[in-house]
C-alpha cells in the first residue's frame, strides 16, 4: 500500500496542485473566488482549464464531466472527450467556457412543473469552491444545475446560497461584537454514514432489494441484534478487506475518511469522516455513497444505503455534525471554559435554539423520505418530534439565564478506574443523549434524524437559512443599542425564555415524551406526506424568499417533486410486492402444499394406520394463509391502480401512505408467516438468516 500522505488527494486538483501549475496571478484570483466569493472572468478560467486538463491527462483522463446533484436523489454526469480535430488527427483541448458552463438535457430531470418536456435546455455551472478530481478516466468538475430560465433544479445551489446568507449575517453580528477582523463565516459538517453489506449472489436472488433497496417480505431470523455482539465487534475478514479498499479510494479523492466500525444490526457498519465545509462535505458524502457501492462489487458484496432494508433490526441513518467557524479559525459554537461569561457563544446558541423551535417543521421536512419514515420514531432513531438536547451543564446555564439565578457549573471530574495500571482521565461535563434528534456535543450540533441515503445538502441549507434569519433579526435588534452588552444579555434571556419548549434532555423514545411534546405544542409528523403538507406555510415561503434561497415558484416545484417522488417510490414497492406474490410466493407455497398432499396420500396408500396429522395440519394452515394472501394481493393491486389514477400529487402521496402501505403491511404479515411454515427448499428467496449472516 502507498503511504497514506502520498495517496491522500492524489486524484484531486487541490490547492497544492493549483499552486504548482497555475501562474501566481491566476492562482491568487482563483483563491479570492474560492475564499471571498468574488466572480471569476473567462480569461482566468481559460488558464485554469488548460492547467486542469494537462494535470488530468497525466493521470489518464480522456474525458471531462460536469458532475451535479439533480432532484433525483443521486448524482448525474455527462462525459465529453478532450479531443478536438487538428488536420488529420486530434489534439487534447479544454477551454474556460467548457469549464464554466455545461448544457445537459434538463427535460427528464424532476422539475415540479417548472420545465415542460419539450423545454430541454438546462445549464451546469462550475463550483470553484469544491475541487475537481479524476476518476475512471474522466475529469469530474463539481457544478450547480439550473434551468434555461434560471430556476434552481439541483440540491447544491440552495446550499451555496444559504452558506453565503449565513456568512453575511454572522459577520454583521460579529462586527457588532468587535470582531472586525472576521470577513467570512463558514458552516462545517462531518456526516457519519451507516450502511449494510450483503453477499452479491444472495442480493441477486431478491427482486425486492434490486427494485426498491429494501426487503418487502422476510421473516425475522432467530437471531438479530438482541445480544448486542455486533456493535463495535470484530470486523470480519471480508468486510475488513472491503473497508481497506474503500478507505484508499476515498483518500485518493481527498475525502477525510477517519472512523470505521460495526454498527448495531448484523451486517451493518459505519464510516465517519473529519468535518469539512458544508458544500465540500456534501460533495464528499455523495462520492462516499457512490464509492461504497462500487467498491462492494469488487468484493462480491452489495452495499445497501436504504434506511430500512430489513424489518426487525435497526435501519441506517446519517448523523450530521454541524458547526459554524470564522475565517480567523474560531468555532462560534465552542462554549469555552466559562460559557456563562462567553456572550458571543450564548448569542449564537440562542439563535440556533430560536431557529430550531420556529422552524421545527422544516427540520422534520428536510429528513423526510419514504425510507426514513420506517426509522423515525421506531426506537432506533430519533423520533419524528424535533427537540434539542443541550446536556446537563448548558441546560443548567440556560435555566439560570431564564430564571435570573446564579449558575453553578458541573465541573468536569476525573474518572476513577480503580485499577492501578489504567490511567485516570478527565470526564466530559455532560453525558450524551443518543435519542435526541438535535444534540449539542461539545462544540457542534449533531442532527441525528437524517436517513442514510439522504443528500446532506438539504438539511444543511435548512439549518444555514434558519440560523441566518435569526442572526439577521438579532442584528436589527442590537445595531442601535446604546448599551450593547446589556442589550445582548436581555436578548439572550428573552430568546431562551420564549423558545425553551424545544429543549428536552430526557428520553426521546418514551411515550411520556410524546405526550409532553404535544402539551408543549411541538409537532409530530410521522410521514413525508404529513410533513410536506406544511412546507408551503406562509412563514416558510417568507423565510426562503426573503433570504434569496428559493423563489416561491421554486418552492412550490420542490414540494411537487417530493410528493411525486414519494408516490413513485411506493408505487414501485407495491408493484414489486405484487409481482413477488403472484410469480413466486403463491406458486411456491402451492407447490409445497401439493408436496405435503402427495406425501400424505403415499402414507395412506401404504397403510391407513400411518398418521398424517402433521401434513394435514400444515396443509390446512398454509391453505388458509394462502387464500388470505391471494385476496390481499388482489386488494393491493386495486389500491395501487386507484393511487395511480389520482392526478393531484399531494392527494396521491397521502393515498399511498394511508392506503397502499397499510395493505402492503397486511400482505407482508401473511407472507412472512407462510415463510416460517414453508420448507426452505420451496421458499423462493434467501432468508433473513442468509442475508444478515451471509458475509
Amino acid at each position: 500500500m502507498t503511504k497514506v500522505p502520498e495517496l491522500f488527494g492524489s486524484m484531486v486538483f487541490s490547492d497544492k496542485v493549483m499552486r504548482e501549475r497555475l501562474p501566481k496571478a491566476t492562482y491568487k484570483t482563483l483563491k479570492k473566488t474560492v475564499e471571498n466569493g468574488e466572480p471569476l472572468d473567462e480569461g482566468v478560467a481559460n488558464v485554469v482549464a488548460n492547467a486542469m486538463k494537462d494535470w488530468a491527462v497525466e493521470l489518464g483522463a480522456t474525458h471531462f464531466t460536469h458532475w451535479f446533484q439533480p432532484m433525483t436523489g443521486v448524482t448525474a454526469e455527462k462525459h465529453d472527450s478532450f479531443i478536438q480535430p487538428c488536420g488529420d488527427g486530434v489534439i487534447m483541448e479544454f477551454s474556460g467556457k467548457e469549464l464554466i458552463k455545461g448544457e445537459p438535457d434538463a427535460s427528464s430531470f424532476p422539475s415540479g412543473g417548472i420545465r415542460a418536456t419539450f423545454e430541454a435546455r438546462g445549464y451546469t455551472t462550475w463550483d470553484p469552491t469544491s475541487p475537481a478530481f479524476v476518476r475512471d478516466g474522466s475529469l469530474y468538475i463539481p457544478t450547480a444545475f439550473c434551468s434555461y430560465t434560471g430556476e434552481v433544479l439541483d440540491k447544491k445551489t440552495p446550499l451555496l446560497r444559504s452558506m453565503e446568507r449565513l456568512s453575511a449575517e454572522a459577520v454583521k453580528v460579529l462586527h457588532l461584537l468587535g470582531k472586525t477582523d472576521v470577513t467570512r463565516v463558514s458552516t462545517t459538517v462531518g456526516p457519519e454514514q451507516e450502511y449494510f453489506l450483503i453477499d452479491k449472489d444472495l442480493y441477486n436472488q431478491r427482486v425486492d432489494l434490486k427494485m426498491t433497496g429494501r426487503t418487502l417480505f422476510g421473516a425475522k431470523a432467530p437471531k438479530g441484534q438482541e445480544l448486542e455482539d455486533h456493535y463495535f465487534g470484530t470486523i470480519k475478514t471480508r468486510v475488513a478487506a472491503y473497508m481497506r479498499d474503500l478507505d484508499e479510494e476515498l483518500w485518493k479523492l481527498g475525502i477525510l475518511a477517519k472512523t470505521k466500525h460495526n454498527e448495531v444490526a448484523p451486517s451493518q457498519h459505519e464510516l465517519a469522516p473529519i468535518f469539512s465545509t458544508s458544500n465540500i462535505a456534501t460533495d464528499h458524502n455523495e462520492l462516499t455513497m457512490e464509492l461504497m457501492q462500487r467498491v462492494a462489487e469488487r468484493h462480491d458484496l452489495v452495499c445497501l444505503l436504504h434506511e430500512k432494508p430489513f424489518k426487525g433490526v435497526n435501519g441506517s441513518g446519517k448523523h450530521n455534525n454541524w458547526s459554524i467557524s470564522t475565517n480567523t479559525g474560531e468555532n462560534l459554537l465552542d462554549p469555552g471554559k466559562s460559557p456563562e461569561n462567553n456572550t458571543q457563544f450564548l448569542l449564537f446558541l440562542a439563535a440556533v435554539v430560536k431557529a430550531v423551535d420556529e422552524y421545527q417543521d422544516l427540520l422534520r421536512i428536510t429528513v423526510a423520505s419514504a425510507g426514513n419514515d420506517h426509522r423515525l420514531g421506531a426506537n432506533e432513531a430519533p423520533p419524528a418530534i424535533i427537540s434539542m438536547y443541550l446536556g446537563d451543564d448548558l441546560d443548567a446555564l440556560v435555566h439560570s439565564i431564564i430564571n435570573g439565578e446564579d449558575y453553578h457549573s458541573h465541573k468536569a471530574s476525573r474518572m476513577q478506574t480503580g485499577v492501578d495500571v489504567l490511567a485516570d482521565f478527565k470526564k466530559d461535563n455532560s453525558d450524551r443523549n443518543r435519542t435526541s434528534p438535535f444534540a449539542f456535543t461539545g462544540n457542534k450540533f449533531e442532527f441525528r434524524a437524517l436517513g442514510s441515503s439522504l443528500n446532506i445538502g438539504c438539511p444543511n441549507y435548512m439549518l444555514n437559512t434558519m440560523v441566518a434569519e435569526e442572526l439577521s433579526q438579532f442584528y436589527e435588534a442590537l445595531k442601535d443599542a446604546e448599551d450593547l452588552d446589556a442589550a445582548i444579555k436581555e436578548l439572550i434571556k428573552k430568546t431562551l425564555t420564549a423558545h425553551q419548549r424545544i429543549i428536552f434532555n430526557g428520553d426521546n423514545y418514551s411515550e411520556e415524551w410524546v405526550k409532553e411534546a404535544e402539551s408543549r405544542g411541538l409537532l409530530n409528523m410521522k410521514t413525508l406526506p404529513e410533513a410536506f403538507d406544511k412546507f408551503l406555510d406562509k412563514k416558510n415561503i417568507e423565510l426562503f424568499v426573503k433570504n434569496n434561497i428559493y423563489s416561491e415558484e421554486e418552492l412550490r416545484a420542490r414540494c411537487e417533486i417530493e410528493f411525486e417522488m414519494y408516490a413513485k417510490q411506493i408505487n414501485i414497492e407495491g408493484l414489486t410486492m405484487e409481482q413477488m406474490a403472484r410469480r413466486d410466493i403463491i406458486p411456491a407455497v402451492s407447490e409445497y402444499i401439493r408436496e405435503l398432499a402427495d406425501t400424505a396420500a403415499v402414507k395412506k396408500a401404504v397403510s391407513p394406520a400411518i398418521p398424517v396429522k402433521t401434513e394435514e395440519k400444515l396443509i390446512t394452515e398454509l391453505s388458509g394463509l394462502l387464500d388470505k394472501f391471494s385476496v390481499l394481493t388482489d386488494e393491493l393491486t386495486e389500491k395501487v391502480k386507484t393511487a395511480s389514477s389520482i392526478s393531484d400529487t399531494q392527494q396521491e402521496a397521502h393515498y399511498y401512505q394511508e392506503e397502499v402501505i397499510a395493505k402492503m403491511n397486511e400482505l407482508r404479515e401473511i407472507g412472512d408467516k407462510m415463510e416460517t411454515e414453508t420448507a426452505r427448499n420451496f421458499w423462493p428467496y434467501p432468508s433473513y438468516t442468509d442475508l444478515l449472516f451471509g458475509v
